[in-house]
């Protein structure tokens, strides 16, 4: 047996438990049944021997009564203190030193077990009757100790039936209750062994167990989801990444032919050549950068802390407007807790794609209660692609000619994410598209707020936000 299963251990458990209680419970029952045949035998003894003392004098005799199997039906004797012959009736009664100090002394009568003379054991009354003088009553009482014999037998049998009845039921139970947990063991083992994450345990009922199991089929589903996204990640990356290094690859050995055949290239082809090389450094860098911000977990973000989102949102407009874009805000207060770094470039990557898309007009920004959008005056977009503008290395069809590879928007919907938020883009009214990403927070740093939580992000709501 392997005590260290828990099934073995649960089995112990319940059989240990059950005999405790037979125990107690045939230790109560054997008392009992001693303490009622006791006080029938005590209530037979009463204290009479005063009242019957002249009698109990013309009966009684200087020689007890021939020994029995179990003494007589009863045995009577007077005892002195001064150690004076002995007066009998029935069976001879050994006397102890309380029987003598009894005599002489008086007080309460003592009620004990003893033995007669030739060793029968005997329930005995001993009480003051005068000056010196005590009476000893007895009732025999070996067949009331065979039976509490007996009955000590029977009630050992019983017990040790129970405990191996207690313990067949705990191995019973702790196979039935511990069926699930033995599947739940043996798919963790078998994912261990295989890396099958499509593994399911099926689910029944709502208990604890079955809990178990449907996070564990939660906790498998997400994790092969990630493994998924890990490796569509990893294939895109490549796909992504072959072009701008073909590229580079393919200048560099023109670059290397010229200086290892002595052919010197024209300066202007020279110039673009190293300008293009420069250019695909640049795409390359910037695509590597972007997959080392989707790369990272959810929980690998910096500090969440409350900053002014509105400074943010100036702070990525001007990078913005550095870069050649026109850009015109309309910005009032709004404070949000998360990290200013990761919500600066959500909000430059939606400028910089506004402005990619319409780079003869101008991107109007707006921050009004918590509600940041972002609009452009160009084409807009095609119905069916709005929804996949927010997916890792998608690129619409007509901007494919464009720079970019296809994770601004990606990395936008990531940040907002991990602040409690919410970003979508949809063609606005009039032409171009708009941008919309719903933060909460509050209109003043320090207000009264409730404190929420989401995906291990501490995030403050004011009354206001409860109202919108």
């Amino acid at each position: 047996m392997n005590w260290r299963s828990l099934r073995t251990r649960l089995t112990f458990l319940v059989a240990a438990a059950v005999a405790l209680a037979i125990a107690i419970s045939a230790g109560a029952c054997f008392m009992i049944v001693r303490k009622q045949l006791y006080d029938q035998v005590d209530r037979e003894l009463k204290p009479k021997a005063s009242s019957s003392l002249p009698w109990l004098m013309e009966k009684c005799g200087p020689d007890p009564a021939p020994a029995g199997p179990y003494g007589p039906p009863q045995s009577t004797q007077i005892i002195y203190s001064d150690g004076r012959p002995t007066c009998y009736y029935g069976f001879a009664l050994k006397v102890t030193p309380d029987d003598i100090q009894i005599a002489r002394e008086g007080g309460r009568p003592h009620m004990h077990n003893g033995v007669a003379e030739d060793g029968s054991p005997m329930r005995i009354l001993t009480i003051n009757v005068g000056p010196g003088m005590a009476v000893m009553d007895a009732r025999p009482i070996g067949h009331l100790q065979d039976t509490l014999r007996n009955v000590a037998m029977l009630l050992g049998f019983v017990s040790a039936l129970g405990v191996l009845g207690a313990a067949t039921a705990g191995l019973l139970i702790a196979r039935t209750a511990l069926r699930p947990v033995g599947r739940l063991t043996h798919a963790v083992e078998h994912i261990a062994q295989t890396e099958d994450l499509d593994t399911r345990i099926p689910v029944k009922g709502n208990d604890e167990i079955a809990r178990l199991s449907s996070s564990f089929n939660a906790m498998t589903t997400a994790l092969a989801g990630s493994r998924e996204r890990q490796k569509q990640l990893v294939a895109d990356a490549g796909h992504e990444l072959r072009t701008p290094l073909t590229t580079l690859r393919t200048n560099i050995d023109l670059l290397l032919r010229s200086e290892q055949t002595g052919r010197s290239l024209d300066p202007d082809a020279k110039r673009r050549l190293l300008v293009n090389v420069k250019a695909q450094f640049a795409e390359l860098s910037t695509l590597v950068a972007d997959l080392l911000q989707l790369a990272r977990g959810d929980t690998e973000h910096e500090p969440h802390v409350e900053l002014p989102f509105h400074e943010v949102v100036t702070a990525a407009v001007e990078r913005a407007r550095l870069r050649g874009a026109e850009v015109v805000t309309d910005l009032t207060p709004w404070y949000v807790v998360g990290s200013a770094a990761s919500l600066e470039r959500a909000v430059l990557n939606l400028i910089d794609n506004a402005a990619k898309f319409s780079p003869d007009s101008q991107v109007d920004v707006s921050l009004k209660d918590g509600r940041l959008t972002v609009r452009d005056h160009g084409p807009g977009l095609p119905e069916e692609e709005l929804p996949h503008v927010f997916e890792r290395f998608w690129r619409s069809p007509s901007a494919r000619g464009l720079p970019g590879s296809g994770l601004g928007l990606a990395i936008v919907a990531q940040s907002v994410q991990e602040a409690g938020g919410k970003v979508s883009l949809a063609n606005a009214p009039g032409g171009g598209a708009i941008a919309t990403m719903d933060l909460p927070g509050t209109l003043s740093r320090g207000s009264e707020s409730e404190t929420l939580e989401s995906s291990g992000t501490l995030i403050r709501t004011s009354e206001s936000d409860k109202s919108r």
